[in-house]
């Protein structure tokens, strides 16, 4: 798998941006509206700046999250607060948002909740925007957390899941592997020197369960880009 490098994070935010709003566009002319899933985290943020500046008809765009820390929208570890504030602003205010935490008492009590609601953003997926973590997860599909296995199966029914571990804050709410792979185009955004050594980790073994980002470079079913750049 071809790994595209860029020398900064506000050229790779520029152009990762720029190659978002070319396929969502071509999904509004092609079926009338589009749909973008996105990660919370650090890696986008730039990213998100960028692409709410983008000309096209935004109202047209489902926005979701890929997975949800189970905190309050309003606390700084939501990633529904994130993208509220860096994304669905400027030419991106008129986009619909759907997000994954609700008001039950646990992600395990609102996963179904929680892909219920999303019913409403048309899949596949037009673009699915990942990152990874230095351990290999991606979205929250934690190593370690209790339910990886069937979460990882690639055969199993799209859905939301709950997710765990020792390793990371707060409880999870993740999409499972097959719900993120109902997708059309997929890119993994990574950034600094320790994400590019993870990834070439992850390209040379094959088990999912220890680096789960491995469910996604090992498939074959959608077109994946994977695009790095130095942190200064």
């Amino acid at each position: 798998m071809g790994l595209e490098r860029y020398a900064d994070t506000d050229a790779v935010a520029r152009a990762l941006a720029g190659d978002i709003a070319a396929r969502l566009t071509r999904a509004l002319a092609g079926r009338g509206r589009a749909s973008l899933l996105v990660s919370g985290g650090h890696s986008p943020a730039q990213l998100f700046d960028a692409l709410c500046m983008q000309e096209l008809d935004w109202s047209r765009v489902f926005i979701a999250l890929a997975d949800e820390r189970w905190v309050a929208p309003h606390e700084a570890g939501s990633n529904a607060r994130l993208v509220r504030e860096r994304l669905l602003r400027e030419k991106a205010a008129p986009a619909r948002f759907m997000g994954l935490k609700n008001s039950a008492p646990s992600p395990l009590l609102g996963a179904d909740a929680a892909w219920d609601a999303l019913a409403k953003v048309p899949r596949p997926f037009d673009e699915t925007v990942l990152g990874m973590g230095d351990d290999g997860h991606t979205a929250s599909l934690i190593p370690g957390s209790p339910g990886l296995r069937s979460a990882l199966d690639p055969q199993a029914p799209p859905a939301c899941v709950a997710m765990w571990s020792r390793t990371v804050p707060h409880e999870r709410l993740s999409l499972n592997l097959s719900a993120l792979l109902d997708s059309r185009h997929i890119s993994v955004l990574i950034l600094g020197e320790q994400k590019l050594r993870t990834y070439r980790t992850a390209c040379s073994g094959r088990s999912v369960e220890e680096m789960p980002i491995r469910g996604i470079l090992h498939q074959e079913h959608v077109p994946v880009e994977v695009i790095w750049a130095a942190i200064p």
